[in-house]
């Protein structure tokens, strides 16, 4: 059975090597207005971060250029793989395997169950080790609804499926925008719980105006201070 909201008992490990990434001079625009500008930030293997600002503010640009989904302006991102004191660069192609996304604007297949879903999922990014999509489902609340179809979930029930893709998956790095988003108070628990369990001691850069959504994070970046 879960404890505190994730699954305790087998303790989900991750095999993958610590990532960095770097922004030197990053800037975005659309059209003629920059919606970011002279972003120079390094990103810690295993540290967590807060991207924060108003709506419209660019958060969620940021992480899909992060993610390498669109390409800055102006500027670079790279990334680095971390082992003991041996750092290699990595090509976006290669940090495509090594990060996975929680989004709004991300869509689910519909037409799958929460256990095809994820069995898809897992053929394209393992979970962690130890763990089983059975203990997933229930890490989520989600086991009742295993085989029932996506369609017919809830817009929260959405959001947890989406949090458990992303925080068991077997990557060094987490992107998440409004992770809480749809979610009620159990739901932010739950959230709180898969930050200091499955999420720890990896990359995490979190997209948000909710400070309890970014409480764990070490660092902030406010992007209307790079506009």
């Amino acid at each position: 059975m879960p404890t505190n909201g994730y699954i305790s008992i087998q303790h989900p490990t991750s095999l993958r090597k610590p990532v960095g990434i770097s922004l030197q001079a990053a800037g975005k625009k659309f059209n003629r207005e920059w919606i970011f500008r002279n972003l120079t930030f390094q990103f810690e293997p295993g540290k967590s971060y807060a991207i924060t600002g108003p709506n419209g503010s660019g958060k969620s640009t940021l992480l899909l250029c992060i993610a390498g989904a669109i390409h800055l302006s102006e500027g670079s991102v790279s990334y680095q793989s971390v082992s003991k004191e041996v750092t290699t660069q990595l090509a976006e192609e290669i940090f495509f395997k090594q990060v996975a996304i929680s989004a709004p604007y991300l869509e689910l297949i519909e037409e799958m169950t929460a256990l095809e879903f994820l069995s898809f999922h897992q053929h394209f990014k393992p979970f962690l080790s130890g763990i089983t999509i059975s203990e997933i489902l229930e890490a989520v609340s989600l086991d009742k609804a295993a085989n029932k179809q996506i369609r017919y979930f809830s817009s929260g029930m959405k959001q947890r499926l989406k949090l458990a893709q992303a925080f068991y998956s077997d990557v060094p790095v987490i992107l998440l925008d409004e992770p809480c988003a749809n979610l009620d108070r159990a739901g932010y628990e739950l959230y709180k719980n898969l930050c200091t369990g499955p999420g720890e001691n990896r990359l995490t850069l979190v997209g948000s105006n909710d400070p309890q959504e970014t409480l764990f994070c070490s660092a902030h970046i406010h992007l209307p201070d790079y506009q």
